[in-house]
C-alpha cells in the first residue's frame, strides 16, 4: 500500500500552485486532507483590495488536488501491477461546485472526498470543504481522467 507521504511526493504540482499540506486519511472509498491559505499567496493581492478572500476557482482546485488527484494516485497505485515509481497526470473533466462561506487568508480548510466511481481511469468524487469551525465552505462533484506514466508525462 502506498504511503501518504509518497502520494504527496507524486503530486504534479509545486508552489505556488500546491494546495495540499497533509492527508489525514485515505482508502479505496475516499480521502481527507487539509490546507492552510497563507496570507502571502499571490492572488490575495488583487482579490479583493480591501478584504482579501480566496477565489472560488482556487477552492475548487484545492478540492480537486486533495479529493481527486491524491485519491487517484492512491487508487492507481493499488491496481495490480502498478509501478510505484510512476507519476500521475490528470485532466479535470468536469466540476460542479456550490459555495457557502468565504475563506480568508490564514484559514485552514479540510477537504473530504467520497469516491462515486473509478473505472477506465476516470474518477468521479463528491467533495466537501470545511473551515476550522467545521462549517461547510463548499461542496460539489468533480471528475477527472487520471493517467500514470513512468516518465511523469
Amino acid at each position: 500500500m502506498i504511503s501518504q507521504d509518497t502520494i504527496l511526493s507524486k503530486l504534479p504540482y509545486s508552489q505556488p500552485f500546491l494546495f495540499v499540506d497533509e492527508l489525514t486519511s485515505i482508502d479505496e472509498n475516499g480521502v481527507a486532507g487539509a490546507f492552510t491559505f497563507h496570507k502571502h499567496l499571490e492572488f490575495y493581492k488583487g482579490h479583493f483590495k480591501k478584504l482579501p478572500v480566496t477565489p472560488g476557482v482556487i477552492l475548487t482546485e484545492c478540492c480537486a488536488q486533495i479529493g481527486l488527484v491524491c485519491l487517484g494516485i492512491f487508487l492507481l497505485s493499488n491496481e495490480a501491477g502498478q509501478n510505484q515509481d510512476s507519476n500521475a497526470s490528470i485532466a479535470l473533466s468536469s466540476s460542479e461546485m456550490d459555495f457557502y462561506l468565504p475563506v480568508f487568508p490564514e484559514e485552514k480548510v479540510q477537504v473530504i472526498s467520497e469516491k462515486v466511481y473509478f473505472r477506465f481511469n476516470k474518477l468521479k468524487c463528491k467533495v466537501k470543504m470545511y473551515n476550522t469551525e467545521r462549517k461547510l465552505v463548499c461542496r460539489g462533484v468533480l471528475s477527472g481522467m487520471i493517467k500514470m506514466d513512468k516518465n511523469g508525462r
